[in-house]
């Protein structure tokens, strides 16, 4: 339930003063129990559906009804503080809107505001969507300390971008409090400079762009949800066999972020042989906490700037890697799976991209050149891999918790492949069980074959290789099912 706040409650009414009181809500939605805003349904009753505008600053306490018999006001009795800002901007503008809501004994609860275009009014910006696009920001948003997706999913929203300067302005006057104070500073600053004459035109097209880039993404505060360690726990064993410590490992984060509702200071270090699943492991603990991931690829980066983007003053300027990782999840709480972190320490020319991770690592915030603005990294959750933990410099291993992953015992082995890996391929391809059967023998000879190997990946292509033939045998020779032996098995992967 929302906490009420009457504090501001006018001694009189006046409608030259504010009228209504504000209350804090953290609802991620409006219903008709919890509203955007309560309306006074005292004249008459209001239609689910109503049409109108909300009235400019001066008497900015009423919504004017247009009904049939003409305009009728209502007071504004109580609204989230969230959406403050929106409906003034919305009163200044005299934008044309409808209202969902319905008729409670305290007022007409609205739960839902659309934009409508009728009778030349105004339209929002240049942007489909833009209205839906800012309240579910709100949604998504806290109760200011002054002052979380909408229920119809059909409707236009956090699929549309932010592009224009017109609708990044107008973004920033109704929902700029979902941005962090630093971000909304640096927004007002680069609109001057997208929109001034005094620059080169490269210069605001610079402006423009940084500032696309950062009011599209959702800045989420540092508070975690509790996550239920059952569900966590079916997910570990759905995309991982045996590994118990490790599993109890995650567990273990799950319930501490359960208890502070804050991540873990140290992010997590998979260390162990190639194949032995450390990116499956990654992506799980992604889907538990229910993050977007991203995959920043150490071996492939060998310049700092990869990582921290270039300088406004070239042409062909760019934001880097991180700075785009979080331009694509759209929000500021994402997984960052760092692979081969035992590759970071081989920067060549211009410095050591390990040295920039350790920023990112510290949730201290990042800066990006490009953006000259510094990104909150607090709902950034680190998880490496590395295949020889040797070769990661100190400081950086400082930063993480390790987990050591061994490699599978050959039992191991033999019920990964016949449990999980050819059963996944053969309901890939759409086959049955019995028409592709290992015997124990084959079996054996499988995991004979790749004894010497690290990891279940070729255990995972020989699986492949085996259905692959079992379906040509029968499309091809007519025959209902194939059984493999241990001589079939040797035949074929040789």
């Amino acid at each position: 339930m929302p906490v009420f706040d009457f504090s501001n409650a006018p001694e009189k009414k006046d409608y030259s003063e504010c009228t209504y009181t504000t209350f804090r809500s953290n609802e991620a939605a409006a219903s008709v129990e919890q509203p955007i805003l309560l309306l006074d349904n005292k004249k008459r009753e209001w239609k689910h559906h109503s049409t109108g505008v909300f009235t400019n600053p001066i008497k900015r306490t009423t919504f004017e009804f247009k009904e049939e018999d003409g305009v009728v006001t209502a007071d504004i009795l109580q609204i989230d503080a969230r959406f403050v800002s929106l409906l003034r901007w919305l009163g200044e503008n005299h934008i044309n809107v409808r209202l969902s809501g319905k008729n409670r004994a305290d007022g007409y609860a609205v739960y839902k505001i659309r934009e409508i275009a009728f009778g030349g009014g105004t339209k929002l910006s240049a942007e489909d969507g833009f209205l839906q696009f800012m309240m579910e920001r709100l949604f998504a948003s806290s109760a200011p300390v002054e002052i979380l997706e909408d229920e119809d999913q059909d409707e236009a929203g956090d699929d549309m971008k932010l592009t224009s300067l017109q609708s990044i302005s107008d973004f920033m006057t109704c929902a700029g409090g979902t941005m962090p104070e630093n971000i909304r500073l640096w927004a007002r600053r680069n609109l001057a400079v997208a929109r001034s004459h005094e620059v080169t035109p490269e210069e605001r097209r610079h402006a423009q762009r940084a500032l696309s880039i950062m009011m599209n993404i959702q800045w989420k505060n540092n508070y975690f949800e509790s996550i239920d360690p059952e569900e966590a726990r079916r997910i570990l064993d759905e995309e991982l066999y045996g590994m118990e410590r490790v599993k109890q490992r995650i567990i273990e984060t799950i319930i501490q972020i359960n208890r502070t509702h804050t991540l873990p200071a140290y992010g997590l270090l998979l260390a162990g042989p190639a194949g032995t699943g450390k990116s499956q492991i990654a992506y799980a603990v992604a889907k538990i906490l229910k993050f977007p991931w991203t995959i920043l690829d150490m071996s492939s980066i060998n310049d700092p700037e990869q990582l921290t983007g270039s300088s406004r003053i070239y042409a062909n300027a760019k934001p880097g890697i991180i700075m785009e990782s979080f331009s694509m999840a759209g929000e500021s709480n994402l997984v960052f799976i760092i692979n081969e972190l035992d590759k970071a320490s081989n920067g060549k020319g211009n410095g050591n991209p390990a040295d920039v991770l350790l920023t990112l690592l510290d949730n201290l915030g990042f800066t990006d050149n490009y953006m000259e603005c510094m990104v909150p990294t607090v709902g950034v959750y680190p998880i490496a891999t590395a295949n020889d933990k040797n070769q990661i410099s100190a400081p950086l291993m400082s930063r993480f918790a390790v987990i050591d992953i061994p490699d599978y015992t050959e039992e191991e082995k033999k019920i990964i492949f016949s449990k999980f890996a050819l059963p996944k391929v053969l309901k890939r391809m759409g086959m049955q069980p019995e028409e592709c059967v290992v015997t124990k023998e084959a079996l054996d000879a499988v995991i004979e074959k790749y004894k010497n190997t690290t990891g279940i990946r070729d255990l995972e292509q020989a699986a492949e290789h085996m259905a692959a033939n079992a379906l040509y045998q029968i499309e091809v020779n007519h025959v209902s099912e194939v059984t493999f032996d241990r001589e079939m098995v040797r035949n074929l992967l040789q």
